[in-house]
């Protein structure tokens, strides 16, 4: 009886200190399947002090020139090489307003990087045969086939497939806007009241015509993205966050990713906080409280974004995910040689990668990210280095400003990032990446 009433006191307390974290918004690293073949990472201990050496001094003298050049609040830079995480360092600020200076642990939302992400969940569902890359979306026989999107306008939407998502061939295009920055519009076109939830963006993108046939040619668009979160979400069962948690990232041994909260006030622990241009004008709140706040605080709806750009993370997670996709023979990947290879494919330029935004002749892969409060870069070059950058500070050129940051990795590249000492900054098991 004792050992019943001593089991049921425990349980109530794991259970109470569970609604703790949740209310909080804390996170606890969930225990390491011993199977894995990634290793657990303690993040906290990769912090500046590790490349405080000398033999560290020029590449933080030019990181240190570029950060300053551009008026950045906070960037991280992170460079893995065959596997091996060989820098990672913050610059400037995490939180200015508490003193706090950028660590290469800080969390923080990476834009459009999250397609990546998203598109490696969806190969895994093709995988896992839950899901194929023709699979039509829309209609009767689609995926999403729900009675509140059968109430298309343009009978082409009945062709879009999954594919035609993942390589922003589905139709759409920026013309009127981008679905995901325009809620004041969509919430007066549907008579809803803000905040919108994610079918509400798909129901209003579903009654306007296309604007062009669906797997013509590639044109950049998030609501495509969107779109495929509720499609990942049929597939597997799950919503697109824990699935993402689950089959993506614990695999990977990574905890520190979450979907974006919109409010300043629900920054995830070592999550950064935001920052825009001096100029920046406020708007009204997401939510339509009429709060008037920056965008990167309240004012766009990053949640909402989610699959498309909601994604919380920290750079040195970012390179091992990163790493674990690129088809390299450095750093197991998590996905076949056949996923990844059909993650690269352009068709000869006419479309756009799935995932990547960009695939170099040389193999080069590159992917960015920009939003108000952020503004991100991964490249993963064919020599074996992968090059991470990731601001709390959206910058005046938007998103050129990662093309800016890519000429910089390219000017400095020999004389000083292959100078860096080729050492693991992760204190990994060996055998294990």
């Amino acid at each position: 009886m004792i050992i019943l009433l001593s089991a049921i006191l425990i349980g109530f307390l794991v259970f109470s200190f569970g609604i703790y974290l949740k209310k909080n918004n804390r996170t606890l690293a969930l225990p390491i399947a011993e199977s894995s073949k990634y290793a657990k990472v303690d993040l906290l201990s990769v912090n500046n002090a590790l490349t405080n050496s000398k033999e560290y001094s020029s590449i933080n003298h030019q990181f240190e020139q570029f950060v300053n050049k551009w008026d950045l609040v906070g960037a991280t830079f992170c460079i893995a090489h065959k596997g091996k995480i060989i820098y990672a360092r913050g610059f400037g600020m995490a939180n200015k307003e508490e003193g706090l200076a950028m660590q290469p642990y800080n969390t923080m939302r990476v834009a459009s990087v999250s397609k990546l992400i998203t598109t490696t969940a969806v190969m895994k569902l093709v995988e896992e045969g839950k899901l194929r890359l023709n699979d039509r979306v829309f209609g009767a026989d689609g995926i999403l086939n729900d009675e509140k999107f059968l109430n298309y306008k343009d009978k082409r939407v009945e062709e879009i497939t999954v594919h035609n998502l993942l390589n922003h061939s589905g139709g759409w295009t920026p013309r009127w806007g981008d679905h995901l920055f325009i809620k004041d519009v969509i919430a007066r076109e549907l008579h809803k009241d803000l905040p919108l939830d994610v079918d509400d963006y798909i129901v209003f993108a579903l009654s306007k015509r296309l604007h062009f046939q669906p797997g013509s040619h590639s044109s950049y668009s998030n609501i495509g993205f969107v779109i495929l979160q509720r499609v990942i979400e049929k597939a597997s069962g799950m919503d697109y966050e824990s699935y993402v948690k689950n089959e993506i990232f614990k695999p990977l041994n990574i905890y520190d990713a979450h979907l974006a909260n919109n409010w300043d006030s629900l920054r995830y622990d070592n999550e950064v906080r935001y920052y825009e241009v001096p100029e920046a004008e406020k708007v009204i709140s997401f939510d339509g409280s009429k709060q008037s706040v920056l965008k990167s605080r309240g004012g766009n709806d990053v949640r909402a974004l989610g699959a498309a750009g909601g994604w919380v993370i920290s750079p040195i997670s970012l390179t091992r995910f990163v790493m674990a996709v690129d088809g390299r023979n450095d750093f197991p990947d998590i996905l076949s040689k056949q996923s990844v290879d059909i993650m690269k494919k352009t068709y000869n330029g006419k479309f756009q990668p799935l995932g990547w935004r960009w695939v170099r002749d040389d193999g080069t892969l590159w992917r960015s990210g920009s939003m108000a409060g952020t503004s991100a870069l991964v490249i993963s070059r064919p020599d074996g280095y992968t090059l991470t950058f990731t601001s709390n500070q959206s910058h005046w050129k938007g998103a050129r400003f990662p093309y800016v940051v890519d000429r910089f990795f390219l000017r400095i590249f020999n004389k000083y990032i292959k100078s860096i000492p080729d050492h693991n900054l992760l204190n990994v098991d060996k055998g294990k990446y």
